[in-house]
């Protein structure tokens, strides 16, 4: 299982708007794409606020062949609409993991 990682800074200017985007529109949109299998989506607890919140998307790939076809096929679109949307407002740092059984 591999897990792509999206750490979210979030403004609090837009961090209510953002938050029902993220749950309503977005991540379901990663989903259909049929490269995860599923995802969550977590609230990081325990660093500086000051600027606004941070949020983990995690977003599950049976498979690194899944992950890249999402990255070659995909992730520049949702980039892009990311960008368009938010860009002043987040910060985004992105990681992929695998799981060790």
């Amino acid at each position: 299982m591999f897990i792509y990682n999206v750490t979210i800074n979030v403004s609090w200017n837009v961090h209510e708007e953002w938050l029902a985007w993220m749950k309503l529109q977005h991540m379901p949109a990663l989903l259909a794409t049929n490269c995860f299998a599923g995802y969550k989506l977590l609230k990081l607890h325990g660093h500086d606020e000051t600027e606004g919140p941070t949020y983990v998307a995690q977003y599950f790939a049976e498979s690194k062949a899944l992950y890249n076809r999402y990255i070659d096929v995909y992730a520049n679109n949702f980039r892009k609409e990311i960008a368009e949307k938010w860009s002043e407002n987040i910060f985004t740092f992105r990681t992929l993991l695998e799981e060790i059984e």
